[in-house]
This record gives C-alpha cells, structure tokens and sequence, in this order.
C-alpha cells in the first residue's frame, strides 16, 4: 500500500471533520455569508497543520455548507477552492504560528472578490467593493482562525488519544 492512499481511520477522520464544519457552518446563528462574516468552523481551517485528511474534510464541509447555505453556484465553487488552497497551503508550514494565515489570505483574496462581484457584477466599482469586502472577510477569518484555531492547535496536541496521530510538527 502507498503512502497517498488513506486509511480507514483517515477517512473517518477526513468524514468527521467535514460534517463538524458544515454544521458549525448550518447551525450557529452568527453572519456565515455576505461581506461581514464570522465562521467559527473556520477555526478548524487549522487542522492540516496537524492532520492531512483535514485538507478533504475541509474541503467537502465547505463545499456542503455553502451547497446548502447559499444559492451561489460560484459561492460553491469558489468559496470551496478558497478553503482547499488554505488547507493545502496550511498542510505545509512547518510553524504552528502560521497556520493561521493561509486561510484568512485565501478567503480574503478569493471570498473577497467573489462577494465583490456579486455586489458590483464588474466595472468601475469593483475594486473599491473588493477592497471592502477583502477587509471584512479578512477580519472575520482573521479572529475565527488566529484565536479559535490557535486554541485548536494548543489544545489538540494535549488529548493522549490524538497524540500518536498527529504531524511531527505538533
């Protein structure tokens, strides 16, 4: 068996985190959409740093939540890719302290001027709505991740049954 191919247990893993984002994501009556929002899921953003089957589960709890939270094909597509490079990107330092930030930089950048977008549909307008809202998501990304997901990463190393499972980075 190959390294890449995922185990049961990671597959498992990969399945919980997916349901735990989307329903954070579903179920907490906080701004989850629109240009201020605040994703307390996206706390979990973090966890590649310490597990690689959270970049799928990630990226399929994104991809539910905002199938079943937003009428937006391209909120689907491009909010999901948003979450997959963070995850990726996340998967790939090798300091603890800066797993937050690919997430709050790819949804600034990518949620940012999708919700542009919408609220201008190009022209001139475009760049001042993608400033605001790149700030606003940002923001947003920005407390769910470097207070929530830092608290993750502090914590998670701690629980005796994660410990033997998680990335030599913890």
């Amino acid at each position: 068996m190959s390294k890449s191919r995922f185990t049961t247990r990671q597959m498992a893993t990969a399945g919980i985190i997916a349901a735990v984002y989307a329903g954070l994501t579903l179920l907490l009556p906080i701004p989850q959409y629109g240009g201020v929002q605040l994703r307390v899921a996206e706390a979990m953003t973090v966890l590649p740093f310490l597990f690689p089957e959270a970049i799928p589960g990630l990226a399929v709890g994104c991809f539910l939540a905002n199938l079943l939270g937003s009428p937006y094909v391209l909120d689907w597509v491009f909010g999901t890719l948003a979450t997959l490079l963070a995850a990726i990107w996340t998967s790939k330092l090798k300091n603890r302290w800066l797993a937050p930030l690919p997430p709050v930089v790819c949804n600034a950048v990518i949620v940012g001027a999708e919700i542009a977008y919408f609220a201008t549909m190009d022209g001139a307008a475009f760049w001042p709505a993608y400033a605001l809202n790149a700030f606003t998501v940002g923001l947003g990304e920005a407390i769910a991740c470097y207070v929530l997901g830092t608290l993750l990463l502090r914590v998670l190393p701690r629980v005796p049954a994660l410990r033997s499972r998680m990335s030599a980075k913890a």
